[in-house]
Order: C-alpha cells, then structure tokens, then sequence
C-alpha cells in the first residue's frame, strides 16, 4: 500500500515522502498514530508541498549551523572546575557546563544534546564534537581550568 508520512520515521523515510508498506503496518501502526495517509492523487499533491517545505527549512538550518561552526571552530571555550592539585577534576565537565560556557562567552544557544562529550575528568583541553545538523558536525576546544 503506497502511503504518505506526515513525519519522519526512522527506517522508513521522512515527512512528505511516499513509502510503500504492508497493508497491516498502515492499518495498524501508521494512520491511527497520524504518521500516515493513504496516497491519493490530492494527497501526492500534498505530499510535494510538504517534500518542498522541509527541504526550504532543512537547507535554512543548515546554513544556520555553518554559520555557528564557522564560529565556534577557532575559538577555545574556557571551563572552570574543582580539581585536586594532580590536576584531576572533582567529578567531571559535562554537555551542559560546555553548553553554558559556550552561552556565556560567545552568545550562541546550543542544547546539550548536540554535544558529544566523552568523559572530560582532567584539567587541560580537550575536543568535543557538536552535530546541530545531520550534515554539519564540528569540533568545539574546551580548555578545562581549576577554580582558584
């Protein structure tokens, strides 16, 4: 049965695009959770806009997000933290202490969630990845220093 997504589905395709599934899986699962609709003439119509539209929003954000790499790229991002005198940090720098540094020192909101943070328990500098879109990932410096 040829159907419609009205959002993105994760191994099935993303909103607007026409998927073929099985007759029960559309029954069943798609259009009594409003994910789908059944694929008539006026709905590929539809389905056109929508495919439009979320490619205009997708390529707005991901010139968004290069603008912010562009920014966040060369500059080193500066965390303080409770460390004892071997250098060792009293528990460790989280996404979201990375994320309120980044808000405080250069005005970009980021959510915690974009940030890959791998165990940062040391003072010094370290990379943490940030993804704001599925084409755009970009490495942040955040330099870990002791409170004094």
């Amino acid at each position: 049965m040829k159907v419609i997504l009205r959002s993105d589905l994760d191994g099935l395709g993303k909103r607007g695009d026409i998927v073929d599934v099985a007759d029960g899986h559309a029954r069943n699962f798609l259009f009594p959770k409003g994910h789908a609709l059944a694929a008539s003439d006026g709905a590929i119509e539809q389905a056109g806009r929508m495919r439009k539209a979320r490619d205009e929003r997708d390529s707005s954000a991901r010139e968004a997000a290069t603008a912010i790499a562009s920014t966040l790229v060369p500059k080193v991002i500066t965390v303080q933290a409770k460390a004892g005198s071997e250098g060792k940090l009293f528990g460790s720098v989280t996404s979201a202490d990375i994320v309120t540094a980044v808000q405080e020192q250069t005005d970009i909101e980021l959510e915690r969630r974009q940030l890959e943070v791998h165990g940062i328990k040391t003072l010094g500098q370290h990379t943490v990845t940030a993804s704001l879109h599925s084409d755009v990932s970009f490495p942040i410096t955040v330099d870990v220093v002791a409170i004094d």
